[in-house]
């Protein structure tokens, strides 16, 4: 379909880019466990700066920065440990609040959220997807796969995956979105298992924080 723009082996590609899409990351439980605590709304604020985040990342592969963290070792160490900080941060934080309030939140729709909370999110979310320089070096070792460059303009071909992507990211998102709400529903009348599941993001972001932090 796009052969002519430089991009080969379509079906092979859209099959591998939706296995990455679902494989659980810090980025995806982000937003199920906002959709599940704060509701739809808050859900798709964390959606949009993760979108944003890798749209950034997708850009920033195009014009060859992946190259330079290869040659900047310095720097993909320093990108690498801020995000696992980060990532380590937010697990800490969701643990501490838990011990601080015995009893868990109310759900979404008795609490409402003021404009500069959904903000935070949404910053929250982007951060997350920014400060992961190996995802950069993954997309462009998997994007290469299925551009050829003496066919068309190596640009185009890498926006048009970078655009299936996201489209697939986006459905995806939507999903836990809508699946968080209908937990945080059906967990109405179990508090404790509410607690349990917000325990669990917080140990998961800590696991993801030094799976990044440690990982060669």
């Amino acid at each position: 379909m796009f052969e002519h723009l430089g991009v080969i082996n379509l079906g092979t590609y859209i099959l591998g880019a939706l296995i990455i899409i679902i494989l659980p990351g810090p980025n995806s439980l982000y937003v199920l466990a906002t959709g599940a605590n704060q509701g739809v709304k808050a859900g798709y604020q964390a959606a949009t700066g993760i979108l944003l985040g890798d749209s950034i990342l997708l850009l920033l592969t195009s014009f060859g920065a992946s190259s330079v963290l290869e040659r900047l070792p310095a720097l993909f160490a320093v990108l690498r440990f801020a995000g696992a900080a980060y990532l380590g941060f937010l697990g800490m934080k969701i643990l501490w609040l838990l011990l601080r309030r015995p009893r868990p939140s109310a759900t979404p729709q008795q609490v409402p959220q003021p404009a500069n909370q959904f903000r935070q999110r949404f910053l929250k979310a982007l951060t997350l997807s920014l400060l992961n320089p190996k995802a950069m070096l993954f997309l462009l070792s998997f994007f290469v796969q299925f551009v050829d460059p003496g066919k068309g303009h190596p640009g185009w071909a890498f926006f048009i995956l970078s655009l299936i992507l996201q489209a697939f990211s986006l459905l995806y998102l939507s999903a836990l979105i809508f699946m968080g709400a209908g937990l945080a529903a059906g967990f109405r009348r179990h508090q404790r298992l509410v607690k349990i599941a917000n325990a669990s993001v917080g140990v998961l972001f800590i696991t993801f924080a030094l799976q990044m932090g440690f990982a060669r």
